[in-house]
Order: structure tokens, then sequence, then C-alpha cells
């Protein structure tokens, strides 16, 4: 097995959908620019609040990913 540096980045997702969406949408989104994401964490959960009603999910995440050789 091999050693590993990770680098640790924060994204913020988001859904009207729910939580899972909400980090979907933000891996997805940072998978276009970020190569050897490994392991997420979530760090905080929030949402919207509409005529007495959740409107909007908001998850952060902390996500690292292994630099390159």
């Amino acid at each position: 097995m091999s050693d590993h540096v990770y680098k640790v980045v924060e994204l913020v997702g988001s859904s009207t959908d729910g939580v899972e969406p909400a980090i979907e949408n933000a891996l997805d989104k940072a998978g276009d620019s970020i190569r050897q994401m490994r392991w997420f964490e979530v760090q905080e959960t929030r949402g919207h609040i509409e005529d007495g009603a959740v409107a909007h999910y908001q998850v952060v995440l902390k996500v690292g990913f292994t630099l390159d050789d």
C-alpha cells in the first residue's frame, strides 16, 4: 500500500429535493475540476423555509482528494 497525501476543500451543495441530492450535486460539480476525490465528510446541514415548509437544503462538505505524484 502506498502512502497518500490528501488535499481537503470545502463545498456547499444545495437541492430542493433533499440532503442526499445536495451532496450529489456538490460532488458532481466538483468532479468537473477536481480529480481523484476519495472521501467526503458532512460538516453542516441547513435549509431554507418558505411558508412553513422546507424549500431548499444546503449541505457543507469537506472533500478529500489525492494529490498527483
